[in-house]
């Protein structure tokens, strides 16, 4: 599968609402014809990563222009918009509401001020108040609109973070894990938040599954955290593909468990020292089986010379490809290899073992990523607000104290709760009968 990856977008207004002179916008186009000419070579894209900064000052304006290239991205990428995935940035922050809301400040200080013993908790206790919680995503909201197509919004108390599957070869599954670093963007008012930031264990758990890669993309790279060092233990030993951005530098690091990628951004300032605009392209697929099976990563990272005005690979040595190969743990060879080899094997190869495929509790969140799911999702969006609500209270998807929360929060609740109790059948009959009215 071909991952596109970028970040950094920084639509701001009012530049972007007159494209005829918005001097951005050459930027984004040379970008759109290097996708093109790339897909040609190397086949559609799967899934486009974007990870945040899609905004500047998080205004919605900015998001509806946003969502005008994404269609013209969606069509140079050939992928479909049900693979498109988003995450926030510090710039998808609206800090003047941080800087009007004593409530935020207030949590912000909790959490920064808290021994790091007690730092977690503090940040459990603070996000999963039903009034604190909703308070601190304020800022996010004009984010929040825009991701909830994408089923990518953030909400309190249970979504600081989203997963979404993604199926490769052999029955393996690249799991998306949206990580949320802007908890504590935009302090005070502020834009420079390095070593200000908080992660969290709250995050960064990925229980391992039989079968699943994890893929964790992220804004702000671990060094911008206070907890990088608990953040680069959990993601190197739980994570195969670690994607960052905002610093606005192309860098590959490879290692005997992971690959990480920084993003350049797709537009930096253009009084920026060492302005260049990127993006990347990651190739993923699953080689072999058994004990011998791996993750294949090929990475593309395309930047943008000045002159001649063109893009080009950045190259690993000599070559233009980063490649890295990563072995996937099979279940049952593990199994065979605990003790007494030949028994065990002798009982699976008879069955007496039977798989424990039936027996996994399957997350609700990433079983509704098949595509025809996400599809529903991006429809039920383009309903009416009186579609949405009289849809989710026929199927009995929300409760009557949930009607005053924000859009993104309520409907998606109720679209995971569809997911849980084995209603997506009646859910998309109701879709498909308000659409042909």
């Amino acid at each position: 599968m071909l991952l596109l990856h970028l970040s950094d977008i920084h639509f701001r207004v009012p530049q972007c609402l007159r494209p005829d002179t918005d001097p951005d916008r050459t930027f984004r186009s040379l970008m759109l014809r290097d996708i093109r000419n790339q897909v040609s070579e190397l086949g559609a894209v799967g899934a486009i990563l974007i990870g945040g900064d899609i905004a500047y000052r998080a205004d919605p304006q900015e998001y509806a222009a946003a969502m005008e290239w994404i269609h013209d991205l969606l069509d140079a990428s050939g992928c479909h918009i049900e693979r498109l995935y988003v995450i926030p940035g510090n710039h998808d922050i609206d800090r003047g509401v941080v800087t009007r809301t004593p409530a935020i400040k207030n949590a912000h200080a909790a959490i920064q001020r808290a021994a790091p013993a007690h730092r977690e908790a503090v940040l459990r206790e603070q996000f999963e108040d039903p009034e604190t919680g909703g308070t601190l995503l304020k800022s996010l909201a004009a984010y929040n609109e825009f991701a909830k197509v994408f089923s990518c919004q953030i909400y309190s108390p249970d979504h600081l973070y989203w997963k979404q599957d993604l199926p490769l070869e052999g029955g393996i599954r690249l799991r998306l894990n949206g990580l949320t670093t802007t908890i504590l963007s935009g302090a005070e008012g502020r834009n420079d938040e390095r070593m200000g930031l908080y992660l969290s264990p709250l995050q960064t758990g990925l229980d391992p599954e039989d079968d699943v890669v994890n893929l964790v993309i992220a804004h702000h790279p671990p060094d911008w955290c206070m907890d990088m060092d608990e953040i680069e233990d959990d993601l190197n030993d739980r994570a195969a593909i670690h994607l960052f951005g905002h610093k606005h530098k192309q860098r590959v690091l490879l290692t005997d468990r992971h690959i990480r990628i920084g993003a350049a951004a797709v537009n930096p300032d253009r009084n920026e020292i060492g302005f260049e605009p990127g993006y990347n392209l990651i190739n993923v697929t699953v080689v072999g089986a058994g004990l011998t099976r791996t993750l294949s990563i090929e990475a593309h990272l395309r930047h943008l010379q000045r002159n001649p005005e063109q893009y080009r690979s950045r190259l690993n040595g000599g070559d233009e490809i980063y490649r890295k190969s990563i072995p996937i743990p099979d279940r049952n060879a593990i199994a065979v290899n605990i003790s007494s080899r030949e028994v065990i094997l002798e009982k699976i190869l008879s069955e007496e073992i039977l798989p424990e495929a039936d027996l996994v509790v399957i997350d609700p969140e990433a079983a509704m990523s098949d595509e025809a799911t996400r599809n529903l999702v991006f429809r039920f969006w383009q309903l009416r607000i009186s579609e949405r609500r009289e849809i989710a209270l026929e199927l009995g998807l929300i409760e009557a104290e949930e009607m005053a929360l924000p859009e993104p929060e309520r409907y998606g609740r109720a679209l995971l709760r569809a997911g849980e109790r084995d209603l997506i059948k009646e859910l998309a009959a109701e879709v498909a009968k308000r659409e042909t009215k």
